[in-house]
């Protein structure tokens, strides 16, 4: 009987053993999801924050992208912009030289430079070139106009109105590269 005994104590023990260890495995399985749980979500929080950084980035590399094709766009428009510059005083001559000549007699040499003045200033139109149309009268405005000097107004209609324009204003697209200089009246 002893050895009945001995044997139900040793199975005891192992029975207590095997549940001892059956549930420290079962804690440990249990803290193991729970930490899984804790790590799922560490993992989802940073995934998320690397979304919104990926996202961010994405939408930064747009606008650099936008912004570049605006400016290469506004470069393109303006890139013969100092050669513009440089021609508006020939446009100039032309015009006195057209003046100067339309008070000769000869008609020959006024339509000869007329045709030459002509085709040089649709030239240059055809590239973006535009005269900013001015005329006497014309309200004066500071950001438009170059004010060179101020004289008494001929006429009270003409007070605070441009007078006589000195030098043509020309744009190129939207751009003013020269602004037109007027004589105000006061």
């Amino acid at each position: 009987m002893s050895t009945d005994r001995e044997q139900n104590t040793v199975k005891d023990n192992i029975e207590e053993i095997l549940d001892d260890a059956i549930d420290n495995v079962s804690e440990a399985h249990t803290e193991e999801e729970a930490n899984e749980g804790s790590e799922l979500e560490i993992l989802s929080g940073e995934l998320q924050k690397e979304k919104d950084k990926f996202l961010r980035l994405f939408a930064e590399f747009e606008n650099f992208k936008k912004r570049t094709s605006r400016e290469r766009m506004e470069l393109f428009k303006t890139a013969n912009q100092e050669m513009m510059g440089a021609m508006l005083p020939i446009l100039d001559d032309f015009d006195r030289a057209q003046n100067e000549i339309s008070k000769a007699k000869d008609k020959n040499l006024s339509k000869g430079v007329e045709l030459i003045q002509n085709k040089l200033r649709e030239t240059l139109m055809a590239k973006g070139l535009k005269e900013m149309e001015v005329r006497e009268g014309d309200t004066f405005n500071a950001d438009i106009h170059e004010a060179i000097t101020q004289i008494p107004a001929p006429k009270d209609k003409l007070k605070g109105k441009i007078v006589d324009v000195i030098e043509k204003g020309y744009k190129l697209g939207e751009r003013i590269i020269r602004f037109p200089k007027v004589v105000t009246g006061m």
